[in-house]
């Protein structure tokens, strides 16, 4: 792993489709240095409860599954925020954090984003990323795409969000659903500017 400064990050997880993404994306977070503000909405924990068959309640539980099932080096510090508290300190500009990723995001999230509605704390915290000029990342798994989701998607990257639909590539010759969970997760961290590879780089 990467010998960089210390992350701090916001994360977040929408009511998408998806939860592998976010599950291996957490594993690979827990062994690298840094401090991640931790923010599953209740909509996000039912969809992990059904994909995983798991029994998860809060976002404690989401990290301690995942501890339990992949075993990860303990390194990273993770702060859990309530989803419907406003007034977090991660509500604040105030408070300083590299980026926000919302892993996966649902385009509900999205048009709430777009719109400047800030109703829970990933909606306010995303608009606190955007007004400072910070990196938000958004990783929206569905399909196919309206023209609603589109034009907002648009007006986000235009805001300057980065849009990262979960599309795994296949070119590193995944063997399971793990592989394409670390796909997006590499490709994340990357955006994030960190260099940690959980595949194979293509080389042809």
């Amino acid at each position: 792993m990467s010998e960089e400064k210390p992350l701090r990050l916001v994360l977040a997880m929408a009511g998408a489709s998806g939860s592998i993404y976010a599950a291996r994306f957490l594993k690979a977070l827990m062994e690298i240095p840094g401090e991640t503000w931790f923010v599953p909405s209740p909509a996000s924990i039912r969809v992990f409860k059904e994909e995983y068959e798991a029994n998860v309640q809060t976002g404690e539980d989401v990290l301690e599954f995942v501890r339990k099932k992949w075993n990860p080096k303990q390194v990273h510090k993770f702060h859990l925020r309530k989803f419907e508290d406003i007034g977090a300190d991660i509500a604040s500009g105030s408070n300083i954090w590299e980026g926000m990723v919302v892993l996966p995001c649902s385009m509900k999230t999205v048009a709430a984003i777009r719109t400047g509605i800030t109703e829970n704390l990933i909606e306010r915290a995303a608009d606190v990323t955007l007004k400072e000029r910070r990196k938000l990342i958004l990783v929206p798994r569905e399909t196919p795409y309206n023209r609603i989701h589109l034009e907002n998607m648009l007006a986000l990257h235009d805001a300057g969000a980065i849009i990262a639909p979960a599309s795994p590539g296949f070119y590193q010759m995944p063997q399971s659903l793990e592989d394409l969970g670390d796909f997006m997760a590499t490709r994340i961290f990357r955006l994030l500017g960190r260099e940690i590879d959980l595949y194979p780089r293509w080389n042809p």
